[in-house]
């Protein structure tokens, strides 16, 4: 088996400044999360695993979400997130298969009428430390909106990086999706939030789940039961979810700007109290 593998999940704008205080906060105790054999990102996690991978210290990570001056830009979709509920969540809680599913939800992604695609690119690409590949081994989650297929983008694929991340984060009405090779995709997590059961194969996998603790049992989207698959194949799993303070900061609307800010702190106070556990599994 390989050695580690990191599983970084979606979670919106308060699920990357959890997981960048999370980091900050596992890093002053000396804990890498970079120090992974793949780094696996699903949409907020796709954000955040090309940063580290791309060499950004977790602490500046930290600093571009609570410090205003150095928030990156956010621009407001145009569909709130009723009306995304209102469309979406009867899909998803349909009894379909889930790849009939994201059949549906794909053809929904195609027919939105969003903010043009340049807009959302500019804005992913001040988030971004380089829009080059890192050296270091990293996969990208999306999905394809006609096949319903997931893909895991990567350097060796000879997609740009800036629009793997972007078409892992394009959340269906909110964003347009993304096309690449003349196939469209949009956010990974339209496969699974956390995706973590694409760890396979590795001795160990430390997940940080944004959305764990929303008890997201759709099928194809538990994350207890990948977990449950990775065990059984001979994994170590360690589960990294929003305690009760970083719950409370991000709030019932995880893609509002506000969040940002008390997400970040809360990750770091958390990242500290966590560093310890995480260490003992995953090494520095």
């Amino acid at each position: 088996m390989n050695d580690r593998a990191l599983v970084l999940g979606g979670g919106g704008l308060a699920g990357i400044a959890w997981m960048s205080g999370l980091a900050h906060g596992l890093a002053e105790s000396g804990v890498a999360l970079v120090n992974a054999n793949r780094i696996i990102g699903t949409s907020a996690g796709a954000v955040v695993a090309a940063q580290l991978a791309n060499g950004t210290p977790p602490s500046d990570l930290y600093q571009r979400q609570v410090d205003p001056a150095l928030q990156p830009r956010d621009l407001p979709p145009k569909i709130d997130r009723w009306t995304l509920i209102r469309h979406a969540v009867p899909i998803l809680l349909s009894r379909k298969k889930p790849a009939e599913r994201t059949i549906r939800i794909g053809r929904m992604a195609r027919a939105a009428k969003t903010r043009a695609l340049q807009a959302r690119l500019d804005i992913l690409a001040e988030r971004l430390p380089s829009q080059h590949w890192p050296k270091r081994d990293i996969r990208i989650v999306a999905v394809d909106t006609e096949s319903g297929e997931a893909v895991e983008f990567g350097a060796q694929d000879g997609v740009d990086l800036l629009y793997a991340v972007a078409a892992s984060c394009a959340l269906p009405l909110l964003w347009p999706p993304v096309s690449i090779n003349n196939h469209s995709y949009m956010d990974g997590g339209m496969r699974s939030p956390d995706n973590a059961d694409l760890a396979t194969g590795f001795g160990k996998v430390l997940v940080i789940s944004p959305t764990a603790k929303m008890g997201l049992k759709l099928a194809g989207w538990d994350l207890e039961a990948q977990i449950g698959r990775l065990k059984a194949q001979g994994a170590e799993v360690h589960l990294v979810e929003p305690d009760t303070a970083a719950r409370m900061a991000i709030g019932r609307n995880p893609l509002a700007p506000e969040t940002r800010q008390p997400s970040a702190e809360a990750g770091l106070a958390q990242g500290r109290k966590a560093a310890a556990a995480v260490a003992k599994f995953w090494g520095k």
